[in-house]
């Protein structure tokens, strides 16, 4: 069951994601691919911003369970250049 819930969380990753990458403002969507290179490298920050009841039953590798609504500084990594990702299986 967990590896169904992560499998579908980065299916829902590349269902929401373009190839064009567009960026506004510093955001931009990633494909599952580029998702899975960044922490197979160490190189960002996985964020799950489902309900936490969804987050314990599985979650995408390394993400960390933050609130979408109250995300805190404390939840976020003290390097500010480092990539963040965030998903959630809601339209929030």
């Amino acid at each position: 069951m967990k590896s169904f819930l992560i499998a579908a969380g980065i299916a829902l990753l590349a269902w929401q994601a373009r190839a064009d990458e567009a960026k506004h403002d510093g955001f931009g969507e990633l494909t599952v691919d580029q998702v899975s290179d960044l922490i197979a490298k160490h190189d960002a920050d996985v964020f799950d911003n489902n309900g936490q009841d969804t987050y314990v039953k599985g979650h995408v590798p390394t993400a960390k369970w933050v609130a979408f609504k109250d995300v805190k500084e404390g939840d976020l990594p003290k390097d500010h250049a480092r990539k963040l990702v965030f998903y959630c299986a809601n339209p929030h």
